[in-house]
């Protein structure tokens, strides 16, 4: 049992719930709960920790056969967690790596496009609501939210186990990739000449998000192929970028049912 917050293992942990690039190194991240336990695939749990109380009376250890995991005080599993609310039970899980070729060769892909979003909760919801409009996988540019930050992760709520993703230097070569491919991409943009349920979403198919406050770059938004516009009453400019992604996602999702 660990005892001590001088235990390698709790520093480890604090400072990879901290920091991307020791997560990148060690090649895992940090999914708490016990919901994101249950759904992690048990071939990539590197370890588990579970507070003495949470172990003693609330899990099932049948759960935790084959499984590497080391029951932590209660005090001590708290200074581990990133949330204020501890579960009981946090797991390391290893990284997913997912390459543009093998996403392609999905039949009428649909993809979304994520340009400098810096909310983790964002990316960590249109995460979950991708998984529900079936989406084909997510690409993000260097600038946006780390996926693997605690806080997407959380907000995720276990759709990180499903939906493939991706990172690139420059989404305009993605862009150009998908004009080579026939997948059609569509900006959201305030200048966008079509609302976005006139479309037809039912071949390839790649949105742009960009960011929360400033949009999506000229230069991105120059490599779509249409700009649409989601209609707003009131004095609105904008939607939030999780919601927009939603409406233009479902409506993909809709169409091709």
């Amino acid at each position: 049992m660990i005892t001590s917050t001088a235990n390698q293992q709790v520093k480890q942990l604090l400072q990879l719930n901290k920091k991307a690039k020791l997560r990148d190194a060690k090649d895992v991240f940090v999914a708490e709960g016990p919901k994101m336990f249950r759904e992690a695939p048990k071939e990539r749990i590197e370890k588990v920790y579970l507070s003495e109380s949470f172990f003693e009376k609330q899990i099932q250890k049948k759960l935790l056969e084959g499984i590497s995991y080391e029951v932590v005080q209660d005090h001590i599993f708290k200074v581990m967690c990133d949330t204020q609310t501890p579960q009981g039970i946090l797991c390391l899980v290893k990284q997913f790596h997912y390459t543009l070729e093998e996403l392609l060769k999905t039949k009428n892909p649909l993809f979304l496009l994520l340009e400098n979003l810096q909310d983790p909760g964002n990316v960590g919801t249109i995460l979950r609501t991708a998984e529900g409009a079936g989406i084909t996988g997510v690409i993000l540019n260097k600038g946006s939210a780390d996926i693997y930050n605690p806080k997407t992760i959380r907000s995720t709520m276990g759709s990180i186990y499903r939906v493939p993703f991706l990172y690139t230097e420059d989404l305009r070569k993605v862009l150009e990739v998908f004009k080579k491919q026939s997948i059609r991409s569509y900006a959201a943009h305030l200048e966008g000449s079509r609302e976005y349920d006139r479309e037809n979403y039912q071949s390839g198919t790649a949105f742009l998000i960009g960011n929360e406050s400033k949009g999506l770059s000229k230069e991105l938004t120059a490599y779509a192929d249409t700009y649409i516009r989601i209609p707003m009453e009131g004095k609105l400019e904008s939607l939030n970028a999780a919601a927009a992604a939603s409406i233009l996602l479902y409506e993909a999702y809709r169409q091709r049912r």
